[in-house]
Formats: C-alpha cells, sequence, structure tokens
C-alpha cells in the first residue's frame, strides 16, 4: 500500500510477510521475462547511474525500466502491483484450424497441433510452455518423460491459437520453468500423463510446477485430496529434489489428512503416509541419502497411529539403521505418544530432566498439552490465556500441542473460547502475542460451519486488535477453503 495510507507501525508489520516476500519475489521474475534480459538490465543500470547516492521511488523504477523498451511497464506495474488476487492459466489443446496455414512439419509427416492459453484474471503473463513425451527408451523405465519442445507465449495472445510441429505431446506444462505467478490448469490428457509418469520428468522444477499445480487443484476442489495422497505414494519414492520431498509431505500431512480429508478417512490418509514414509526409510537404509532419510523419519513420526515403533526408538536412542535421536527427534517422538495417549507426565518430566535445555522446555511444553485429557487441555488453556507468564516461546510451544486432529471430545469447548479469550489476551499482551495465539492457538481443526460463523462474529469485535484481526482473516479463509474442500470431496 501508499506509505502514507498507513495509520501506525503496527498496521506496517502486517504487510510483511509471504506476499511481500515470495509473492515479491516470483512477480520480479516475471518482470524479468516479461522484458526480456537484456531490456531488464539496460533498464536497472540506467535506474542505477540515475540514482547512485540518492533515494528513489517506485515511480523512478519504473519509468527507468519504461525507458530502455517499446513494452508498456507502467500499464504492467498497475495490473501486477496495485492489484489483489492470483490469476488462472487453462492450456486447451487440439488440432489446427484447417483454415489456417500449417505450422512446419516436424519429421515429414506434416503433423501440428495447437494450443490456447486462457485466463482467468487480468495480469499479462510471458510464459515458457514444455512439451514432453513418452521416453522411446525402454530403459529409462515405466513413465519417463522426454522434452521434446520448450517454447514461449505471450498470455493474453492474439487470439490465435499457438501451431506446434508434431503430434501432439503426452505432456502440456504451461508455466514450465516458473516464470510467471498464476495458477496453472493442464488439459485433461496431460492431467493424466502427470498423475502416472510424474516422477519420470527429468526436471526437478518442472515436477515442483506440476506439484504445486496439484496442491492448488486440491485447495480449490478441483481435485480430490485421495488422489493427491494416491500420487504422492506412488512417486515419492522416486523423488531425488529433496525439497519437493519436504513440500509434499508437509501439504499431504498438515493439510490433506489434517484438516481435508473428513474424520472417518483420516485413518487411511495417515496410513498411506506412514506407509509411504516406511518405503522411503527402506529405500535409504544403505546411508547414501541421509537428507532424505531424516525427512522420512521425521514424518513417519507424525504419521504413526500405533505406538510401538516410536517407543522402540525411543528406548533405544536410533531409528534402526540411523540416524541417532538427538533431542528434537525425541522431542518429536515424544509429543506423538502424548497425542496417541501413549506416554505420561512422568515421562514428560524424566526426559526433560535429561534435556532441561530451552528447547527442552519448549518440548515438554508440547507434550503436555498434547496429552488427550480434561486435565491437561484445562492446564495448558490457563497457561496460554490467563496466566500471562509464558514466554513467547513457550506459549507457541503449548498453543502446537493444545490442538490435535482427532482430540475433539476434549478440545471442542474450547473452540467458541478461544475468540474472547484470544482478543482479552491480545489487548493485554501487544502484537507478538497476538500473533502467536492467531497463528498457532486457533483451532484449526474445527472444520464446520458453526466454528467458521464464530469465528466471522469475532471479527466484529471493536476489542480486536490489527495484528490479531489479520491472522484471523488469513486463519478463518483457510478454515472456509478446508470446509469447502470437504464438501466438494464427499458430493
Amino acid at each position: 500500500p501508499d506509505p502514507d495510507a498507513v495509520p501506525d507501525t503496527a498496521s506496517a508489520l502486517l504487510n510483511f510477510d509471504g506476499i511481500s516476500y515470495a509473492k515479491g519475489a516470483s512477480a520480479l521474475r516475471q518482470l524479468v521475462a516479461w522484458l526480456g534480459e537484456k531490456d531488464f538490465l539496460a533498464g536497472i543500470n540506467t535506474h542505477f547511474a540515475r540514482h547512485r547516492f540518492g533515494n528513489a521511488t517506485l515511480a523512478d523504477f519504473i519509468d527507468n525500466l519504461a525507458s530502455a523498451t517499446d513494452r508498456d511497464v507502467h500499464a504492467w506495474a498497475e495490473q501486477w502491483l496495485r492489484t489483489t488476487g492470483i490469476d488462472t492459466l487453462t492450456a486447451e489443446i487440439g488440432a489446427p484450424d484447417p483454415t489456417e496455414p500449417a505450422g512446419p512439419p516436424a519429421n515429414g509427416n506434416g503433423q501440428s497441433w495447437a494450443l490456447t492459453v486462457t485466463r482467468d484474471g487480468s495480469r499479462p503473463h510471458r510464459i515458457t510452455v514444455g512439451a514432453y513425451d513418452h521416453a522411446l527408451n525402454t530403459q529409462a523405465g515405466p513413465g519417463h518423460l522426454a522434452l521434446r519442445d520448450r517454447f514461449e507465449t505471450d498470455v493474453p495472445g492474439d487470439g490465435t491459437p499457438t501451431i506446434r510441429p508434431g503430434h501432439r505431446p503426452a505432456l502440456v506444462v504451461l508455466n514450465d520453468g516458473d516464470l510467471t505467478y498464476a495458477k496453472v490448469r493442464l488439459d485433461t490428457a496431460s492431467w493424466d500423463t502427470v498423475l502416472t509418469g510424474l516422477s519420470g520428468i527429468p526436471d526437478a522444477l518442472t515436477r515442483a510446477v506440476l506439484w504445486n499445480t496439484a496442491r492448488d487443484m486440491v485447495r480449490d476442489g478441483d481435485l480430490h485430496p485421495a488422489t493427491y495422497l494416491t500420487t504422492a505414494r506412488t512417486h515419492l519414492p522416486y523423488e531425488s529434489d529433496l525439497a519437493l520431498v519436504q513440500g509434499v509431505l508437509t501439504f499431504a500431512a498438515g493439510q490433506i489428512a489434517d484438516r481435508y480429508v473428513a474424520p472417518e478417512d483420516r485413518p487411511a490418509a495417515l496410513a498411506t503416509l506412514a506407509d509411504l514414509c516406511r518405503d522411503l526409510i527402506r529405500r535409504t537404509e544403505d546411508g547414501s541419502q541421509p537428507g532424505l532419510r531424516l525427512i522420512a523419519v521425521r514424518h513417519f513420526i507424525d504419521a504413526a497411529t500405533q505406538p510401538d515403533t516410536l517407543r522402540s526408538w525411543l528406548d533405544e536412542g536410533t531409528v534402526h539403521g540411523g540416524p541417532e535421536l538427538d533431542p528434537e527427534l525425541r522431542w518429536r517422538i515424544l509429543t506423538r505418544l502424548a497425542v496417541l495417549g501413549a506416554t505420561d507426565e512422568a515421562a514428560i518430566a524424566t526426559e526433560l530432566a535429561a534435556d532441561p535445555s530451552a528447547t527442552g522446555r519448549e518440548g515438554a511444553a508440547r507434550c503436555r498439552a498434547a496429552l488427550p485429557t480434561p486435565e491437561a487441555k484445562a492446564a495448558a488453556w490457563d497457561a496460554l490465556f490467563t496466566d500471562d507468564t509464558l514466554s513467547n516461546y513457550l506459549f507457541t510451544a503449548t498453543a502446537q500441542g493444545f490442538w490435535q486432529p482427532g482430540q475433539e471430545e476434549v478440545t471442542g469447548d474450547y473452540v467458541s473460547r478461544f475468540y474472547p479469550d484470544a482478543i482479552a489476551l491480545a489487548a493485554r499482551r501487544g502484537p507478538a502475542i497476538a500473533e502467536a495465539a492467531g497463528r498457532y492457538a486457533f483451532p484449526a481443526y474445527a472444520i464446520d460451519a458453526d466454528s467458521l460463523a464464530t469465528g466471522a462474529r469475532a471479527l466484529e469485535d471493536p476489542a480486536l486488535i490489527p495484528a490479531l484481526r489479520r491472522k484471523l482473516v488469513d486463519q478463518l479463509d483457510d478454515l472456509r477453503r478446508a470446509l469447502a474442500v470437504r464438501t466438494a470431496a464427499t458430493g
């Protein structure tokens, strides 16, 4: 927003988030692609030369970029920097219009295919499109895909389909290379190829674009959560990029298993995740991929529904075949055992005596709040919202332990209490605790219309400070989305 429109520092702090950084970096990357690297570098060199040893405004930056190109940079800035939301780009694949000139033959047979990209939104985009075929080399394994062609196109175009030579590819990927900030929707045949061949795509960035597409489709109710889990179970065992494995497992566990599937379907979702992680652990027994093994171990702990394996690891101080348990893994296991009702205060106290560090105190607070008993929840709630002596770190740890999917019998009465208690807490202790309360103490697993309505009414409370309001708006949007995904999945 315009700096003159920000009334105070509390409001200014609300604007530094993922939109500022992740989306900002993505918009800058798109600006380079849209202008072309040569013109972009010429524009910023002019900018630096004109304003060296001085200050410059956004308007100065846009003017300097505009001086190096024929493109309308001012219109780009208005559409990209002063509008909200996200565009959706959809691929439509077909045969060329017989009345149009044919494209050049790829291999002498005169075949060609046509791509039309439709846009739901208002921003201009310069994207790369990747065309992939099934690999002819059978030694590459089933589902392996090879890049045939990669080309750039502007969206929106001039209304004429892009004609490319050769037969229709098995997979056409919009935004291949992740040059723009937009959701992507593939044509039906390409999506079928993704479901069976995602792990066979050679470039990790392309795989990331497609995993993000799958995630967005789930969040928008266009892909059943169970299909995402099945795709993860099929392809993650062959994934070599650690960031992708971590990201997919985090979304599958934290959103799909914990929020998007119906409560009666959650045990099956957790079983799928545990089976997947067990497979990854088996595949890394030779010690060649310690990072992947650690990711698999962490997520196996979080997905476990039976305590036996976790108790064995904790008692022996190691995962069979490694790694040895450091304090982070020990507290992670003990927290999961607490959620399952498979440990008690005595075990938590013993672990804390062995690790009396700040991390140990946080782990103990998280474990105690996670115990599925009325007494444990009452004590945790009092510490969070009445006592006012918890540090920010201990507050966060206690809040992380309190709400657990599957513990609705002992946490249900606290859903409506959260809003008045959090509003009063924020007023007493200020923005930092307000942000922590909104992020970690929010009843995220109460996925129902009553919970959503209660939260919406709380937004009208005049005592709500800006830091808490911002977090509640975000959380209620996620809650609304989770409810819509559940409805779409069962409808």
